[in-house]
């Protein structure tokens, strides 16, 4: 069997370090150098000769700059002759830009799918992806995994018995009714209408969640703008207690604070799949490791073990 290597790029050391040390294995080093004309290096400085390699690069800001490294990093594997190259994606940014939603308009989820194909990824193990169709963008096999037993796990700890998980909008719906099945209670829906990035209407809510403990699943949230907008039909509709959930803490242009400083909001909870600096956080924030799930899939393709079997433990 292919010996394993692993390799980071610069997005978050700190998750490839962790995957590592639940593999059992050294990440590797790299190197990243900037020319003069402002153009990046990128040097694997380890034997890649017919190994199984990882690439470990969440697309998160600057989403342009750990693109462009991925691939180098991708292209780098190929001509080093790697055997076989898996792209670790725990966030995929572009897949929001997945459908021809105006006229004229670009699929970057599309496009940086093939880009990644070309640069010489084998495969692709991605986490929670925006929406499923994004999955078929890909010109080669990819793995698909979801944070959902994390944060199950982390609400069971909490009473139960007058929960409901609210999605903020009916496309989140059905991964909102799988975690609900985790938990075994009731599930909810907003009727959302976007108008832009950041300005959302949610009209209703589909469900029951007067005088419940709602809990907010979202698979991202970037400025907050659809959780800030649901959290006030939530109180109109006279929730008893709130906690929000999602996948991908990217909380930019200081969402964090704006959402803990909502004083019925008693608990923000995400996973570890984008870096979240110290300085940002607040006592309400709660960050599940999504490392060992991710090892375990790694661990299981080098091995040529079902990833799938995952879901059903």
């Amino acid at each position: 069997m292919r010996e394993i290597a692993v390799f980071s790029g610069s997005a978050h050391p700190e998750l490839a370090q962790e995957v590592c040390a639940h593999l059992g294995v050294p990440l590797l080093p790299s190197k990243v150098d900037r020319f003069a004309n402002d153009c990046l290096q990128v040097q694997l400085a380890a034997n890649c000769r017919e190994r199984d390699v990882f690439l470990i690069q969440p697309l998160v800001k600057p989403v342009q700059e750990n693109l462009v490294e991925l691939l180098l990093m991708l292209d780098a594997a190929r001509g080093a002759s790697a055997g076989r190259t898996t792209v670790v994606l725990p966030h995929y940014a572009y897949a929001r830009s997945d459908k021809k939603d105006a006229p004229r308009i670009s699929i970057g989820g599309r496009l940086i799918a093939d880009l990644m194909v070309t640069a010489g990824a084998s495969r692709v193990l991605a986490l929670t992806l925006h929406s499923p169709q994004v999955h078929g963008f890909f010109a080669v096999p990819v793995d698909h995994l979801h944070a959902l037993r994390e944060l199950a796990a982390h609400f069971r700890g909490q009473d139960l018995s007058n929960a409901v998980v609210v999605s903020p909008d009916l496309g989140n719906a059905k991964e909102a009714a799988a975690f609900a099945r985790l938990l075994g209670v009731p599930v909810a829906a907003g009727a959302k209408q976007r108008f832009s990035d950041d300005r959302v209407t949610i009209s209703s809510v589909i469900g029951e969640v007067a005088g419940r403990d709602v809990i907010v699943l979202d698979d991202e949230i970037a400025k907050g703008s659809t959780v800030l907008e649901l959290l006030g039909k939530l109180r109109e509709l006279k929730a008893r207690t709130i906690r929000v959930a999602c996948t991908h803490g990217l909380f930019s242009q200081g969402a964090l604070g704006r959402l803990s400083a909502e004083p019925d909001v008693l608990e923000i909870v995400c996973t570890n799949t984008v870096p979240i600096p110290a300085e940002e956080r607040t006592e309400k924030l709660r960050v599940l490791s999504i490392a060992p799930a991710l090892a375990e899939a790694m661990r299981r393709i080098h091995n040529g073990e079902s990833v799938s079997a995952l879901f059903d433990q």
